[in-house]
């Protein structure tokens, strides 16, 4: 009986000795597979020139009655229209947006001591903003605008903001650029290394940025979008993953 409870249990050791030699043995070759591949990131870029602009105005007047408040921009809408068909800018472009009426006041004080407001007149503004593929014609406009100043039209302007209408073409090409480097530099890798490429294990798209030209304008996680210089330069980059055989 004991002879026989020794068979089994020398048996019973020697097959979970076997087993766990199995398991050790694809364990390793499991690891060793899964090390086995190659990766790189690659880098697509492209310089270009906008081809619109955006700008924004503001009409300002200020007077005693809400109704000669309305004529006086009224009256600057009209001087700004015949500036701007003069540089050959259509109406179509401008697109002039509600008018807001604010009442003004002015602190009132006796003596050194305050002694409440004082109604004085209505402040009326009205935004603008003009679109274009016209570029260089807006930008003269936006930096002359002192010579409806001299018109006496009170008028306030941000710097023009710039675009490229072609965005999705221009990353299917960036795309391309940078998955083709990417595959180059694991060909590159895997000639040096004596191994064969194997099927793509995995692919991953970075973000889309958009930057000032010849500019150290940094990168951001969620992509830049950079809109105050006209010549621009986009970059993504792609990550690939190729086992080896």
């Amino acid at each position: 009986m004991q002879i026989k409870t020794s068979i089994v249990t020398s048996t019973i050791i020697g097959v979970s000795i076997v087993l766990t030699a199995v398991l050790l043995a694809n364990a390793y070759t499991f690891k060793y597979r899964s090390q086995n591949r190659l990766t790189a990131t690659g880098l697509g870029e492209k310089e270009f020139t906008s081809d619109l602009i955006v700008w924004r105005g503001r009409l300002v007047a200020q007077n005693t009655t809400v109704q000669n408040g309305y004529a006086q921009l009224e009256a600057d809408k009209q001087k700004v229209q015949a500036y701007l068909r003069d540089k050959g800018i259509p109406d179509s472009a401008v697109l002039f947006l509600f008018t807001n009426v604010n009442p003004v006041t002015e602190s009132r004080y006796s003596q050194g001591n305050y002694m409440g407001e004082r109604f004085v007149g209505y402040s009326l503004t009205q935004d603008f903003k003009i679109e274009s593929n016209d570029v260089t014609a807006v930008e003269n406009v936006s930096r002359e605008i002192s010579s409806l100043l001299a018109q006496g039209v009170q008028i306030e302007s941000t710097p023009p903001e710039y675009f490229y209408s072609k965005l999705s073409d221009l990353k299917q090409q960036l795309i391309e650029q940078a998955t083709a480097d990417a595959r180059a530099r694991i060909e590159n890798m895997a000639t040096q290394s004596g191994a064969r490429l194997g099927r793509l294990a995995n692919g991953r798209l970075g973000v889309f940025q958009i930057t000032e030209a010849n500019s150290n304008e940094a990168w951001t996680a969620g992509g830049a979008y950079n809109s105050s210089s006209k010549h621009k330069k986009a970059s993504i980059t792609v990550r690939l993953e190729y086992l080896t055989k």
